[in-house]
Formats: C-alpha cells, sequence, structure tokens
C-alpha cells in the first residue's frame, strides 16, 4: 500500500536519503526545507531513475516559526492523510560554551527539539479526530549521549529529542501512534547548512565496524521503524545506528599491559 511520507530537513544529507528510499519504494512524499531551490532539486531526483516516478510535493519552512511545522503537516495532510512524518531537520552550529548567548541556544533548541515536537503534536490531533494511526520517526544522535567542545547547545538539544520521542510514544500510544527515534553516529553528508572539519571527521569516524555512516544507512533504520509489519511493536525506542561507537572507545590503549607486573605507586589498580 501506498503511503504519504512527510520528511522535514529533506533538501540535503539524511533527509533527502531517507526521502529518497521511500520514494524506491513508490510511497507519495512531501519534502519540507527552508531552502526553496535546494527543495527543489531534491523533489526532482525522485522522479528519476532513484525516485517512484512521480514528483514529491514540497513545502518552503523555516521551523524556527513557531507556526511552521504545524502548518507544514497541515499543508502536506490536506492534500492526502499523512501515515509516516520522519522529524530529520537538525541544525549543529559549533559553539564554545563561554561564547553561548540566548539567540544562539534558542535556534538551536528550536529547530532540533520544538520543531519535531510540534509536528508530531499537529500530526497526532489530525489523526485521532481521523481515526487514523500515523508513525513518527525522530533522528537524534549519538549527541545525545555525550558532549563535546562548542556542542552544548547541539548535545542537549538531541538528549531533550530522546525525551519527547519517549513522552510521545507514552502519552499517543492508546492511539495506536508509534513514535521511535535513530540516533546516528558520524555520517558523511555533503551538507551546505551542516560543516564538520576535516580534522573533526578524522577524530570520530573510528568505532567497530571501521568506517564513517552513510545517509542509506539511517534511510534503511528509519524505513525499518515506519513499517507496523515489520516494527509494528515497536515505539519509544530510540534505535543507535552508529557502528558500535556507542558501546566504547575501541581506540584507547590497554589500561595495563598483557602481562601486568606490580601496580605502579599511586595509581589505581581498577582501570577507570
Amino acid at each position: 500500500m501506498t503511503r504519504h511520507v512527510l520528511v522535514t530537513g529533506a533538501a540535503s544529507g539524511i533527509g533527502l536519503a531517507v526521502a529518497q528510499r521511500f520514494a524506491a519504494l513508490g510511497d507519495r512524499l512531501t519534502l519540507v526545507d527552508h531552502r526553496a531551490e535546494a527543495l527543489a532539486a531534491a523533489a526532482a531526483t525522485l522522479a528519476g531513475p532513484a525516485g517512484s516516478g512521480s514528483p514529491a510535493g514540497v513545502v518552503v519552512a523555516d521551523l524556527r516559526d513557531p507556526e511552521a511545522p504545524a502548518r507544514a503537516v497541515t499543508t502536506a495532510w490536506e492534500q492526502e492523510p499523512v501515515d509516516v512524518l520522519v522529524n530529520a531537520a537538525g541544525v549543529y552550529p559549533a559553539t564554545l560554551f563561554l561564547e553561548l548567548d540566548a539567540t544562539t541556544w534558542d535556534s538551536v533548541q528550536d529547530v532540533n527539539v520544538r520543531a519535531p515536537l510540534l509536528a508530531t503534536v499537529a500530526l497526532a490531533r489530525l489523526a485521532t479526530e481521523a481515526g487514523r494511526t500515523p508513525t513518527v520517526v525522530n533522528i537524534t544522535s549519538g549527541a545525545a549521549l555525550r558532549a563535546r567542545p562548542g556542542a552544548a547547545p547541539y548535545s542537549t538539544s538531541k538528549a531533550a529529542l530522546e525525551m519527547v520521542t519517549r513522552a510521545s510514544a507514552l502519552e499517543l500510544g492508546a492511539a495506536g501512534i508509534r513514535v521511535n527515534a535513530v540516533a546516528p553516529g558520524f555520517v558523511v553528508v555533503d551538507s551546505e547548512v551542516n560543516r564538520v572539519s576535516d580534522e573533526y571527521a578524522a577524530a570520530v569516524s573510528s568505532n567497530p565496524l571501521g568506517r564513517p555512516g552513510k545517509p542509506s544507512d539511517i534511510a534503511k533504520a528509519v524505513v525499518w521503524l515506519a513499517d507496523p509489519e515489520q516494527s509494528g511493536w515497536v515505539t519509544g525506542t530510540i534505535l543507535r545506528v552508529d557502528g558500535g561507537s556507542s558501546t566504547g572507545a575501541h581506540t584507547l590503549p590497554l589500561s595495563t599491559p598483557s602481562h601486568p607486573a606490580s601496580p605502579s605507586p599511586g595509581r589505581e589498580e581498577a582501570p577507570a
């Protein structure tokens, strides 16, 4: 059965890969982003060989506007009820802690936390009134579990979005609406909005599987969570798709020699 899938942040990166994956399955897409030209170009790719052969709808919206998330959902719903909402839009500026101000902080929280929350609320209201049971998938991050220099707003926003995922799953479950999240590790994307340095990419690419992620890795997980036949009894779950990076750091040296001698004076015997 063809579904109507709404994807935010769909002009590039993970959002675009998610849209392409659903389009390849024959689903109808509505793409949301604030960059009109990039959004139109993304929609055009879905009608090509990798897409469904039918054009995608587009909604140009700046999700920092508190009215924009609900407006985007309503616009899409008026064309056809939405079956899947993927909240993939996100920003991650690097700002050192002592340089933070209210404007920088609020901008990240508005896009990364408030927008997916309000989009989910809007969809749930429309769906419960119509007696439908859509699925929501949020895109969080491994940054929700650990801080790093310059990422206080981003890490906080993703930790908050994981709790929004759980809280909304709890309250919407009785209506049959499932809400889950995919938490990517480091994924190589071509993005004009969110750029990272080569030094940072090299530092975070190490994981047990030995490679950085690809947008398609995340898209496959999103599609699985959105499929009631595959994951119909899964809600409130944060699926970490990160090459195993959240399991620990395998690049650290051994805490003790392979054949330890007597402990050195002044050092703990047990590794931290």
